[in-house]
Formats: C-alpha cells, structure tokens, sequence
C-alpha cells in the first residue's frame, strides 16, 4: 500500500466540479444549512466539548491490502497518524506550524521534517470540529450551489472557500443533513488531484456523530481506498509529549 495513497485517506479536503443549478426561492440559505448539519452532528456544545480524539480502524486498497490505522487529534492543532502494513509502522505528527514523520515505507528509518505541503494538510486535518463548525470565525466562507444526487439521496450542495484559498464542496443529505461526500483538489508530489471522500454509517459516541466508513477514489487512481473505523474514543487522555519528534538512532 503506498503511502501518497494512505495519506490522501488521512487528509480530506475538497472542490467539485459539477456545474451549479439555479437558485431555487424557496430554498434555505447556505448558513441555515450548515446550522442544521452542526444539529445533526450532535449540536455545538458536544463538538465543543471534544478536547481530544481518536480513531483506529483499518485502511483497504484491494484484496490483501489491508493496513491498520490511528489517528489522535488534540486541540488546538495537534495530530499524529500510525499506519501499520506487514508489521511495519509509519508515523506522521504535526502541531499546526511543523511536523515530523518516520516512514519506513519509503525506507526513511529515522525521523525527518514533515513538508510544507504535508504540514498544511496536516492542521486542516487537526480542526476536530471541522470546518463547517464557526465557520465565519475561522474565515472561511460558504455559497449554496443548489441540490444534486449522491448515493440515490438528494443532498444540499455547498461550496466552502476556506481562509487559505483552499476549496472543497460539501454534500449534505437535504433530511438529515449528514455529510455523505466531500470533493477536494488536493497538490501531490506538485501535482494538483481530484479526491472524492463518501460518508455513512454515522454512530454516536459522547453525544457526538461520526461516520464509520470513508471511500476515497482519486483521479488517475483505478480503485478505491476504504476506511473502517472500529473505534471512537471522545476525549482519551493524548499529553503533548505523544505530538514531540522521536530521538534519532544514536550511530553505533
């Protein structure tokens, strides 16, 4: 299993490129929407109340491809992701500004600088609300593209220009307002990749909801990476230290 692949499951983000309808009057607006979709989520004081997370599952491209995965998250921009494939781990942490890795899959045996690129992804991936939640306080804008079909389902379309210029468009389910795909450009080894996550069976763990699978397909990319999670674990005991870079291997 190659890791831009892993990663591309790890880092979600979107922008689709389905032509927008037109405006239907009686519509809701974007921002009522997203207020609704925050409700069904479990509503503002439990996601708020997420002080840290994680979620451990397993990653699979393919008959026999099958990887074991972590993700810790800690407020306010802390993140560390384990792949295990074959016995061997990888690890990729970030705090917002920098972030380190070990990837033995790449026959990097001891820990190095995370990239520009990956550390920016990274405290994307580190915001446990979201950024659909406070959206306006994190400068970030949203645009109603009107309805469209995922799954058989009709969902509301809406385009998210976050504060970086980064896009990505979110579809929510027009009844229950569960987030069922998300659409994102996402730059890989400099090149630009179109990423389609899809969403579903959403569970609740401490009033909160989440989704217990994740499809990824991307552009140039013939099959599929699906994530099970087997576990949420709201607010687990992560000290910052689990975020500090590993010591090199002393030379012998």
């Amino acid at each position: 299993m190659r890791r831009p692949a892993l990663l591309s499951a790890l880092f979600l983000a979107a922008v689709a490129a389905v032509p927008a309808r037109a405006a239907d009057p009686a519509a809701p607006t974007a921002e009522q929407i997203v207020a609704r979709h925050v409700e069904a989520r479990g509503g503002l004081k439990k996601i708020r109340a997420i002080r840290t997370l994680r979620e451990t599952g397993r990653v699979t491209e393919g008959p026999n491809r099958e990887a074991l995965v972590t993700r810790e998250l800690k407020r306010p921009s802390f993140s560390r992701f384990e792949i295990t494939f074959q016995g061997v781990t990888g690890v990729f942490v970030a705090d917002g500004t920098k972030g380190w890795k070990l990837n033995p899959f790449d026959g990097e045996l001891e820990p190095r600088p995370l990239s520009e690129e990956a550390v920016h992804e990274a405290a994307e991936q580190a915001d446990i609300e979201g950024p659909l939640v406070d959206w306006k306080a994190k400068g970030h804008t949203i645009e109603l593209l009107g309805k469209d079909v995922v799954g058989g389902r009709v969902v509301w379309k809406i385009r998210m220009t976050l504060k970086s210029g980064d896009r990505r468009d979110e579809y929510l389910d027009a009844k229950n307002f569960e987030r069922l795909r998300t659409d994102s450009t996402r730059t890989v080894k400099g090149r630009p990749v179109q990423i389609t996550a899809t969403f579903g069976d959403y569970r609740k763990v401490s009033g909160a909801s989440f989704p217990r699978w994740v499809e990824i397909s991307a552009s140039g990319r013939p099959q599929k990476l699906r994530i099970t999670v087997d576990k949420v674990e709201v607010n687990p005991p992560l000290a910052e230290d689990r975020f500090a870079m590993l010591a090199a291997t002393p030379a012998p």
